[in-house]
């Protein structure tokens, strides 16, 4: 597994918030905790290549919104804040050396924290970042490899994956508050403790599941169901409205799959 990650930039503390207060971001502690992160990355196994191209925009550090990547293709992303839109040009460069691109094109809009991939199946979040449009777009693109795309409704957070992720056996972690789970019919919802709102947003590898450790009663709620958890410290990239999988695209490379 290949992680694309990038350090934050020293103008973080102006990045872009929508659902949680602005409080002051601590450039250094954020850098420390991006490279704990990056080590717990490859602690789980994968190759991590750190990017710079972004590093004058404040919010570089939440690299997966840039693009959705399939095993057949990556799919460029509008993103619906226009002032991060400058950073997919430097994504797509490094990205088209591991995959096909394709784009979505505005006025749609898309980003990848609202794109949860559950074997064939792409659950899609509509949300303040992608509208309708965008989800038509990648249902198009997607449904050429073989992918099927259910829209699900997000309200009261920034992006699907801010409410809902999935372990590594499909099982879905969820906040309901937050999203609409009736296109979820069918998958096995697990509901998160109340006094962790945020902490449905987990990085499944492998057999492993990286959380931050701002969310101890939900690390061991994923241990009670049988997966060894990895932690770190992400208070600082939380402020940013950020969570563990924001903080990497990860691409399957053809051992993995």
């Amino acid at each position: 597994m290949l992680a694309l990650v990038h350090p934050p930039s020293s103008n973080i503390d102006q990045c872009q918030r929508t659902f949680v207060e602005r409080r002051s971001i601590d450039v250094e502690a954020a850098t420390r905790q991006h490279a704990a992160y990056c080590q717990a990355l490859a602690d789980c196994g994968a190759t991590v290549r750190l990017l710079g191209d972004n590093r004058d925009e404040p919010d570089c550090v939440y690299v997966e919104d840039t693009a959705v990547v399939l095993d057949e293709v990556a799919i460029l992303c509008p993103m619906g804040t226009p002032a991060r839109r400058k950073e997919t040009s430097a994504i797509a460069r490094i990205l088209a050396e591991v995959r096909p691109l394709e784009r979505v094109d505005l006025p749609a809009t898309l980003e990848g924290g609202d794109v949860l991939r559950i074997g064939r199946r792409l659950l899609v979040g509509q949300s303040p970042r992608t509208n309708a449009a965008g989800i038509e777009a990648l249902a198009t693109i997607a449904g050429h490899h073989g992918y099927q795309v259910t829209p699900v409704g997000v309200r009261g957070c920034l992006h699907l994956k801010t409410a809902c992720t999935a372990l590594p056996d499909g099982r879905l972690l969820v906040n309901a508050d937050w999203i609409d789970t009736s296109p979820l019919a069918g998958l096995t919802l697990i509901p998160i403790p109340r006094d962790e709102p945020f902490a449905a947003n987990v990085l499944p590898l492998d057999q492993r599941v990286l959380l931050p450790a701002e969310h101890p009663r939900t690390a061991e709620q994923i241990e009670r169901l049988g997966f060894e958890t990895r932690t770190a410290h992400l208070s600082e990239l939380i402020k940013g409205e950020g969570g563990v999988t924001c903080l990497s695209i990860l691409i399957a490379e053809e051992r993995d799959r």
